[in-house]
C-alpha cells in the first residue's frame, strides 16, 4: 500500500478509562486498513512512544513513510524519536477547526482550505498573499504552524490523497459503540470487526475484473470526458502540450508527470495525462503507479485475521500480572456518549439548504426560462 499512515486517540467510555489509540491506512481502492491498536491510560509522551515503539515493530522507519496526525505535541515527539526518517503532516480538518475558534472571517477561512489542498506552488503564493492582505494574524499563525506539515504542495514526501486523518475518525465512530464495553470484550470485538471486513474485502477483490481497482476506474471514468474536450499538441516522443479553454499543460508521460502537479502527487493519471495518452495511443492503465492495480489490493487481504485460540494456555507469567485499572480524573456531571462537536461542524447543520431554482415562465423546477417546454 502506499506509505502513508495516518494515527489518532479516542476516550473510552466504559467504567475504566483510557484511550485507544489507532493506526491505518488506505488500500488501493481507497478502502479503511487498520494497522494496528494499542490502550493507553491517557495521551503523554510516554503511552505515544510505547505505541509507536510497536508499530515500528510491523512498520520499520523508511525515508518514504508519512504520518498524518493532528497537532498534539506527545505525537510529535514520539515520531521525531522513533520514526526519524518519515515526514510529518498534519491533519487539515484539525487546523481548519483551530482557525475557526481563533480567528474570523469566512472569506480568509475558505483561502486556507484552498491554500491547504492546491496542487501548484504559483496557485498556493497568490492564495498566500491574498490571506496575509485579508488577515495577517492567520497569515502569521499558518507560517508558525509550517506550510511543509499542512500544504499539499509542500509536502516532502509523497502524500497523495491524504490531507485529513478522516479514516482514523471513521474508524472512531464505526467502534463508538464498543468503546463503553471492558477491555478485553472491547479487543474482541475489534477482532471480529476485523475478521468481517478483511474476509469482505477480500472476496471483493478477487472478483474485480479490471487491471486497476474500481475506486480508481471510476476516478479515470470521470475524467474521460473532459480529456475529449482538450487540444492536443505533440512536442516530442514523451511530451505533449495540452490546451483548454483557459489553461495550457505539459505531460510527460515516460516521468508521468503534468504541470497541474495532480499526476505528479495523486499517481492517478490527471485529465491531461488522459488526453494525451489517448493522442498517442497509450493505455491509461499502464499510467497509473502499480499501488493502484488489482493485484496490489489482493496482496493486501492475503493474510487472514483469526480469533483466539482457546486451546493455548495463557504464559503464567501474563496469568499471575496484576493489571491495574488507569489513574484518570473524572470530570464533573454526566458522563457524554458522544464527542463535543467543533464549531465548523454545528455551523454545518445550521446552514440553511440552497433553494432549489425554479423556472419564472412555469414555476417548475430543473430548468429555467430560456429552456422552459411549455
Amino acid at each position: 500500500m502506499r506509505k502513508v499512515v495516518v494515527v489518532d486517540g479516542t476516550f473510552l467510555t466504559g467504567k475504566y478509562k483510557g484511550t485507544l489509540l489507532i493506526a491505518s491506512m488506505q488500500d488501493s481502492n481507497f478502502n479503511i486498513f487498520p494497522i494496528a491498536f494499542g490502550i493507553i491510560d491517557t495521551e503523554n509522551d510516554e503511552f505515544w512512544e510505547w505505541f509507536f515503539a510497536q508499530l515500528h515493530r510491523v512498520i520499520p522507519d523508511d525515508e518514504g513513510l508519512a504520518m498524518i496526525l493532528d497537532r498534539h505535541r506527545s505525537i510529535g515527539k514520539a515520531i521525531k524519536k522513533i520514526y526519524p526518517l518519515a515526514s510529518r503532516g498534519i491533519c487539515t480538518y484539525h487546523l481548519h477547526k483551530n482557525i475557526l475558534v481563533k480567528y474570523k472571517g469566512g472569506e480568509a477561512f475558505r483561502l486556507v482550505k484552498k491554500a491547504a489542498t492546491t496542487y501548484r506552488l504559483s496557485d498556493f503564493n497568490v492564495l498566500m498573499a491574498q490571506i496575509q492582505e485579508c488577515n495577517r494574524g492567520l497569515y502569521n499563525y499558518l507560517q508558525k504552524a509550517d506550510v511543509r506539515m499542512w500544504s499539499r504542495v509542500h509536502f516532502p514526501r509523497e502524500r497523495y490523497n491524504f490531507t485529513t486523518s478522516n479514516i482514523a475518525e471513521s474508524l472512531n465512530k464505526v467502534l463508538s459503540k464498543v468503546r463503553s464495553y471492558q477491555i478485553v470484550t472491547l479487543l474482541e470485538e475489534i477482532r471480529s470487526l476485523m475478521t468481517r471486513w478483511f474476509a469482505k474485502m477480500r472476496r471483493a477483490a478477487y472478483v474485480m475484473e479490471t487491471e486497476l481497482t474500481y475506486g480508481v476506474e471510476k476516478f479515470l471514468w470521470e475524467r474521460v470526458e473532459g480529456a475529449k474536450q482538450l487540444a492536443v499538441q505533440e512536442i516530442d516522443d514523451h511530451l505533449a502540450q495540452i490546451t483548454g479553454v483557459s489553461s495550457l499543460h505539459v505531460v510527460n508521460l515516460e516521468r508521468k508527470t503534468c504541470t497541474c502537479r495532480r499526476f505528479d502527487i495523486d499517481k492517478i493519471p490527471c485529465v491531461h495525462a488522459l488526453a494525451a495518452a489517448e493522442a498517442k495511443k497509450i493505455s491509461r492503465i499502464s499510467l497509473a503507479h502499480p499501488y493502484y492495480r488489482r493485484l496490489y489490493l489482493t496482496s493486501a487481504y492475503a493474510g487472514t485475521v483469526m480469533p483466539r485460540d482457546v486451546a493455548l494456555p495463557v504464559p503464567e507469567e501474563v496469568a499471575n500480572k496484576v493489571c491495574k485499572p488507569p489513574f484518570v480524573c473524572k470530570p464533573p456531571g454526566r458522563p457524554k456518549k458522544s464527542r463535543m462537536k467543533s464549531a465548523l461542524e454545528i455551523a454545518m447543520q445550521k446552514k440553511r439548504p440552497r433553494k432549489e431554482h425554479k423556472c419564472s415562465k412555469c414555476g417548475q423546477g430543473g430548468h429555467n426560462r430560456a429552456t422552459c417546454p411549455s
